[in-house]
């Protein structure tokens, strides 16, 4: 691999390597806490809305004590509805409380609230069972959790290929997980999501790197 290709990915990770789940102060690790966490966060990063915000709402709603399935179930609706809207998540924000309500009961009912359970081959079909999990929630969930389930990594989806395209590194997964360390791969994948998402982000990486 090129020097100028390691390059480019090191200045991704040091302009906007930063997770999502870092962002929204999950200290991700295999426990059922922040497992949980990071899908109530995959959840609300999935809609038609800007990430801060989504990001913003994940913070509110832990910091209202909605860290885990159990609380997040017995908290009232309205309560989840003012949480979101303390993180100004208004668009979407009564669909959203409901189906995290219903999403919490589900994962306490089926999993015992351990989302280590749904781990295996068909983990993309069990987390779909979740309300307001669909194909791109998987995705996000699986970006951001590959680091403590590394059977996933490196797990670069067509959003992070995209951003990759966007600052001249290759679209492959594997080609892409091996420009930097294993644990610095969720960095680099949430970089790359950025990058797709900010021509302006992608434009000033380039020229870090020199391209």
């Amino acid at each position: 691999m090129s020097t100028r290709t390691e390059k480019t990915a090191q200045a991704l990770i040091d302009r906007c390597g930063q997770t999502y789940a870092e962002q929204a102060g999950i200290r991700l690790r295999n426990t059922p806490g922040p497992l949980y966490q990071a899908l109530v966060l995959a959840h609300l990063l999935s809609a038609r809305i800007k990430s801060d915000i989504a990001v913003a709402a994940a913070r509110a709603l832990f910091d209202a004590g909605m860290r885990d399935p159990k609380r997040m179930a017995e908290a009232t609706w309205q309560q989840r509805v003012d949480a979101l809207g303390v993180g100004h998540y208004r668009r979407y924000d009564e669909r959203t409380a409901t189906q995290l309500g219903d999403g919490a009961q589900l994962l306490l009912d089926r999993y015992g609230g351990d989302l280590r359970k749904v781990r295996g081959p068909d983990v993309s079909q069990r987390l779909r069972e979740f309300p307001g999990i669909g194909p791109m929630g998987v995705d996000i969930f699986l970006r951001e959790v590959q680091a403590v389930w590394p059977e996933h990594a490196p797990y670069i989806d067509r959003k992070a290929q995209d951003g990759a395209e966007r600052v001249g590194l290759p679209r492959s997964p594997k080609t892409l997980g091996g420009l930097v360390s294993r644990d610095d791969v969720p960095r680099l994948t949430a970089g790359l999501v950025r990058i797709a998402l900010d021509k302006d982000l992608a434009a000033d990486v380039r020229a870090r790197a020199g391209r």
